[in-house]
């Protein structure tokens, strides 16, 4: 920074480029500092309130039915965020929406923060789909305005916690390939900056189930 302070070469160019890095690092503080806050909640308190939550995603939060979420490992932040879109109506599932209407803010982050504290179960991709899955997630396909999945979610699928990209290693198959076509439809609008409605749409059916296969695998 003290190179970057003292070299006046670049005029207002300059000033700007620093302006706007700075601008950028208070943003990853500030979702950094959120994301401690969201974690703050009760993992004990939190098993105890999953009692609900465990007919669908499991006692431990993995789930058994593949149409329905793990949640186990899943970044607070996350899970707190998700929540909200439910109470919101950014998201809408008749099941989900109802369980989370009735849930309080502290609620919320107990939930979150004793998933968080799970273990999730590993997955097995397709290996008929797992070559074109790969190149999806890792490399997307610039061609066709396809940004890669590791971009945002790592390329273990562990995601991003300060920004809220969630964990999606080793998630059900049939539950990643249905939320892309959520996005892809535009029924789920829960994504900020529209980034995965974008990419959704542009995916062909066989993109969403090789890359869903495909990170199903991942551990």
């Amino acid at each position: 920074m003290e190179e970057l302070a003292c070299n006046t070469e670049g005029g207002p160019t300059m000033i700007r480029n620093v302006r706007t890095a700075l601008t950028a690092l208070v943003a990853v503080l500030t979702a950094v500092a959120s994301t401690a806050v969201l974690a703050g909640g009760d993992p004990q308190a939190g098993q105890t309130k999953s009692a609900v939550c465990a007919a669908c995603h499991g006692a431990d939060g993995n789930s058994v039915n593949p149409e329905w979420p793990k949640l186990a490992g899943q970044h607070p932040s996350y899970i707190v965020h998700s929540i909200e879109a439910y109470q919101s109506g950014k998201r809408e599932n008749v099941l989900m929406t109802a369980q989370a209407m009735a849930l309080s803010p502290e609620d919320t982050e107990d939930l979150a923060a004793y998933f968080a504290s799970q273990t999730p179960t590993g997955g097995e991709a397709d290996p008929a789909l797992v070559g074109r899955g790969e190149r999806l997630y890792l490399g997307g396909d610039p061609e066709r305005g396809i940004a890669a999945c590791i971009a945002c979610h790592g390329p273990d699928g562990r995601g991003n916690p300060a920004a809220v990209y969630p964990a999606i290693a080793g998630q059900h198959a049939t539950y990643a390939a249905n939320q892309l076509r959520l996005y892809a439809s535009g029924e789920r609008s829960s994504d900020p900056n529209q980034m995965m409605r974008s990419i959704a749409r542009r995916m062909t059916e066989e993109d969403i189930r090789a890359v869903s296969s495909y990170i199903q695998g991942l551990r």
